[in-house]
Order: C-alpha cells, then structure tokens, then sequence
C-alpha cells in the first residue's frame, strides 16, 4: 500500500528540527552536543500541526539521523534508520507529508563536523553526494530536498572562530553541484533565498526556475512606506522573485514577533500569484524540546489562523 500524501494545492508545513548543530564553528576536540530533541514534545507538536490544517513538516536532520554511508556524522542520541522510517510512515498515515532538509551553507554545516573543513574538495562532494542519497532512500524518494544554502557571507560568520565561504564561481559551480545532484533523483530542490538580497542580478540571470524559492521574511512591516530600510531588501525580494516567475514558498515565523505570519501571508496573496504561491512555512527556530514547546505550538496556532486552515 502507498502510505505517501496526497498532495494539497498548497502546502501549508511546518519546520521542526532533529538535529539542532547547524552553527558553522571550529570543533576543537572533534565533538558535538548529544541529539538536543525530546519525543514526547515532537508527538505533540506534529499532533498540533495535524489538528490544525497543516499537511507538512520540513524535517531539519543535521546530525540527528544515522546515515548508512556516513554514521560518524550522528550524534549520540540519533534516530537509526529504522526509527526515521517509521516516524515517516507514522506522519504520512497522520497525513503530514515529512520533506527532508539538510544545510550546506558553509555558515550552518557544524553537523558535517570535519567534512565542513574540506568544502569544495573531491572528498566533500563525495560525501554530500552520498548523504543525499541516503535521504533520498530513507525518505521513500520525497518530492522535495531542501538544501539550505543561506547566509553564506562574511558578516554570519563574523563570531565563528574558523571561518570559510565560497563566493563567485565557486558558489555558483557548488550550488549547481547540489541541484544536479537532487533533481537527478526525481526531487525538486528547495532553497532559503536570501543570495538574492545581495547578488539580485547575478542570481536573477542563473538561477533555475525549477529550484524551489523559500524567501524569509520575520518582521512586522509590511508597508514600503514605513519599513525600516534594512529590511526593505528583504521583504521587496517576494514581489522580485514574482516578478521574474519564481516558484515560491514564502517563509515566516514567530521568531521576532507574533505579528508576522499573519502579515506575511496577506502580503504573499496579494503580491504572488497563485500559480507560484506554492504555500507556506512556519519556522520557530527552536530546538525541539521542552523549554521551547509553548513557543513552537504557538508558531502553529498562529500561522493556522493566518492561513484559516482550523
């Protein structure tokens, strides 16, 4: 039997960590902080999200899955492969449809532990290619792959203590690199887009249109008129990616403030059409465990109101 969504118009999903060490710092002794995430919370979550009107979860992996090719990746405390199916077939059968996302922004890649030293290289490509492929499998060849690949400058890595960014070509040819090996498999890439808020041109001119657009977008003005400059970029980015045709899945959260989602999504109507408002993703930022779990039913609730699906 099939147990894989039937896919909605729109997809109205939510992004829940399972790893959480995505912050691109220097491992001085090689280890990383055991699986930061709490089942009972993450059942209680999904069952919110279920319950009102949500049909999918971007599930953030980083270090938290054992994967077959790489297993010195996993943290202590990481599903093995087993766990992740059945918790994937339990989603679908609740009728959330579980999308895999990894990282290879060099800014949020701490989970690639030595690997993220070795950016560019045979031996990286190598193994990113394989994780791939191991979540291609253990997600039942999903439609969708998120990749990350956001704040990959200078400026987000300003407090790391090993720093390492690609710029150029060699942004371009990587990025390249993780499409071609995604939709080689059948699934669409997926990325954050914020490249386009420094590098308009260059990113209008060559970027696929196949590749999924998540602009993200926290606060709460929404007026051109009153926006404070430094986020007029970030918000006028949805109407430039509408513009020249981009998919999009527009992103919000209850990170900043409670008052965005609601004006993201009304804003999102109104500017993008409905051919390419491909849905919407509520994003909390918060590691899935006890102290967080308020904050994280909260970013549900609201975005369910804003999106009148409960």
């Amino acid at each position: 039997m099939n147990d894989k969504v039937e896919k909605a118009t729109e997809l109205r999903c939510v992004f829940l960590s399972l790893g959480s060490n995505i912050e691109g710092d220097v491992l001085i002794d090689g280890a990383q902080a055991p699986l930061q995430f709490d089942e009972a919370v993450w059942r209680r979550i999904t069952d919110r999200a279920k319950q009102r009107g949500f049909n999918a979860v971007l599930i953030d992996l980083c270090d938290g899955c054992t994967y077959p090719s790489h297993p010195e990746l996993a943290v202590k405390g990481a599903w093995n492969v087993e766990k992740m199916r059945e918790e994937l077939v339990h989603l679908r059968k609740m009728g959330l449809e579980p999308i895999p996302k990894l990282n290879f922004s060099t800014t949020h890649d701490a989970w690639l532990k030595e690997y993220g030293r070795m950016v560019s290289t045979p031996e990286y490509y190598k193994v990113c290619f394989d994780l791939i492929h191991d979540v291609y499998e253990i997600f039942d060849h999903p439609r969708l792959f998120h990749f990350g690949f956001d704040e990959e400058s200078a400026h987000n890595q300003r407090k790391c203590m090993y720093c390492v960014l690609r710029q150029g070509e060699l942004w371009w040819h990587d990025f390249m690199f993780f499409v071609n090996t995604i939709e080689k498999l059948g699934m669409r890439p997926w990325i954050w887009s914020d490249y386009v808020w420094e590098h308009r041109d260059e990113f209008l001119s060559r970027m696929p249109k196949s590749v999924m657009q998540s602009n993200w977008y926290y606060r709460q003005w929404f007026d051109f008129k009153t926006i404070p400059k430094e986020r007029r970029t970030h918000l006028e980015s949805f109407l430039v990616l509408e513009k020249h045709g981009f998919d999009q899945i527009p992103c919000g959260s209850n990170w900043a403030c409670e008052e965005n989602i609601s004006g993201l999504v009304r804003f999102c109507r109104k500017h993008i059409a409905p051919e390419r408002l491909k849905g919407f993703l509520m994003a909390t930022w918060d590691a899935t465990i006890p102290s967080n779990e308020s904050k994280l039913l909260r970013g549900i609730d609201l975005a369910s109101s804003a999106l009148n699906m409960a």
